[in-house]
């Protein structure tokens, strides 16, 4: 429902900076049906639902830049990258295609090339995505190892047909479902039960793969984002929820987005806007009234039956204060939300120098890089972090946005996005104002061992460690997934979109289907909070 003629500029003309569209005080004297706090991609999706539903919707955004963790800004002179969000994988298909997001300029490449990891002994292997591809590449490198790959492929195959089959019985659609259908769905597959509930990734990959340098390329997909080793039960599920993708009738397949991630946020912010949303950035918020809408941190009030919550549980709980349900309170602050990831955005004079497979472009550098650790290293590295202690090395996953767009550089310059763990959230002795430049070199260093080029052809490094993101993103402890999403803490353990305070719902990665950007979360939340419209 538009609630103006005029037409706005662009998100992704403005790198998100998109401004007031109007004076504080003349939308606070407006009546909404919905007000959405936080403008990730969650919750401009969410408002795009809801204005599709013709229901009056302001989202507001406290810092300047809509989107988030999956925005877009000038690093660099003529540099743009996402500070936090880098591939594309999960994005729900169901978003796509019922908010058009295709015609809006929605494109993605799929990195086929799969993952690169090169080894301490000289030797490397690269995993594609392509099965035949892949199957011929493990003959070559671990021949013993064919057999039990199919069949580690072939688990994840069934868990992800089991509880994501494409259409509407995917279990990522509306309301999270509860162990007992999770069962019905797996029946008695004793391996699937494994891989959803019970397993470590290292004993996951220990159970079908022989060499151990194949088992050490897997470890680190069953740690992303998550404050764990991958020693402890249920981390080979992160494995499969980040492998459960069906975007484009890929599977499990990540990519990069045409013009940078943060595009995803900008598309959903221009086509919220089109459906009649109006969305404002740099307006804080300062309290969630349950039934009667927000006050913004000046004091100023702004009226609405219905609140949704982008922000992560910890923020949302601050903004209710008092007026919190008891039990929605523990089951908040029970919440594990301490990240231990850091992201390095590196600008490069050229792409890294593999010495196991040498070269500056090469089909390596068109997928995802990953550098190991040993089993020992990632026992010790987790234990390091555990204590405040900056590890000697770091497990990196690297991205190349430039090699598959690059326009978001200047021509012979390089972006790199390095996602690394573990750090710590808070050191035992300094912090990150004093450890931060010990934190790149151990980074650079953790990639520079397996590359004949660096640190040469490094131009600049930006560090975000947990208290950057959370500072700079508004994300409580740097958690990238708004808490925790092993197997405790999925599915219907998660936060329920309704709260039990009156109209106030959440939106973002701390409810189901969990962290990433999946964008369901907010068509989720949309259609909780339509229903009660409806009968309210």
């Amino acid at each position: 429902m538009a609630t103006s003629d005029a037409v706005p500029v662009s998100a992704a003309a403005v790198l998100g900076k998109i401004g007031l569209p109007m004076p504080v005080r003349e939308l606070a004297a407006q009546r909404w049906d919905a007000i959405v706090v936080g403008a990730g991609h969650n919750g401009l999706t969410c408002a795009a639902y809801l204005a599709r539903a013709n229901k009056r919707v302001l989202v507001l955004e406290a810092r300047q830049r809509i989107g988030g963790a999956c925005t877009m800004e000038e690093l660099w002179g003529g540099v743009k990258m996402s500070p936090c969000a880098y591939l594309v994988g999960l994005l729900h298909p169901l978003v796509v295609d019922e908010l058009k997001m295709r015609e809006h300029g929605f494109a993605w490449t799929p990195a086929t090339n799969g993952l690169f990891v090169p080894f301490d002994d000289g030797s490397s292997v690269q995993l594609w995505e392509d099965e035949a591809h892949c199957e011929e590449e493990i003959r070559r490198f671990a021949p013993r190892d064919v057999a039990g790959w199919r069949a580690m492929q072939d688990v994840m195959t069934r868990l992800r047909d089991a509880l994501r089959p494409a259409g509407e019985r995917d279990l990522w659609i509306g309301d999270p479902p509860t162990r007992e259908l999770l069962e019905a769905r797996i029946g008695g597959d004793v391996a699937l039960r494994g891989l959803l509930f019970e397993w470590s990734m290292v004993e996951f990959v220990e159970r079908y793969l022989e060499d151990e340098r194949l088992q050490l390329a897997y470890l680190g997909q069953g740690i992303i984002g998550t404050n764990a080793s991958p020693f402890d039960a249920g981390t080979a599920f992160i494995h499969f929820h980040h492998s459960s993708g069906r975007l484009d009738g890929y599977t499990g397949v990540w990519g990069y987005v045409q013009g940078g991630m943060g595009t995803v946020s900008f598309l959903l912010c221009d086509i919220a806007r089109e459906q009649g949303a109006v969305v404002a950035a740099g307006v804080p918020v300062g309290a969630i009234l349950p039934g009667e809408g927000v006050q913004l941190d000046d004091g100023t009030l702004l009226h609405a039956p219905v609140v949704v919550s982008n922000a992560d549980p910890r923020v949302t709980l601050r903004l209710v204060g008092e007026r919190a349900d008891d039990a929605w309170r523990a089951q908040v602050e029970s919440v594990l939300i301490v990240g231990c990831t850091v992201k390095l955005n590196m600008l490069l004079r050229e792409l890294p120098n593999f010495m196991a497979r040498p070269g500056t472009n090469e089909p390596h550098h068109a997928g995802q890089i990953n550098t190991p650790l040993s089993k020992e290293a990632w026992r010790e590295c987790f234990a390091a972090a555990q204590r405040g202690e900056l590890p000697q090395q770091l497990w990196t996953e690297l991205y190349f946005q430039t090699v598959h767009d690059p326009d978001v550089a200047p021509t012979g310059l390089h972006t790199m996005s390095v996602f690394a763990q573990y750090v710590p959230y808070t050191f035992a002795e300094g912090d990150w104002s004093t450890e931060r430049e010990n934190v790149k070199q151990v980074g650079i260093a953790s990639i520079g061992r397996y590359v004949s080029n660096f640190p040469e052809a490094i131009v600049d490094v930006e560090v975000l460690g947990p208290p950057d993101i959370e500072r700079e993103v508004g994300l409580t402890g740097g958690h990238i997934f708004q808490g925790e999403c092993l197997p405790p803490y999925m599915w219907d353990r998660r936060l329920a979109y309704r709260t039990p305070m009156p109209g106030v719902y959440l939106c973002g990665a701390a409810t189901h289907p969990g962290g990433s950007v999946i964008a369901i979360n907010g068509r989720n939340a949309a259609m909780a909070a339509l229903r009660e419209m409806s009968t309210g």
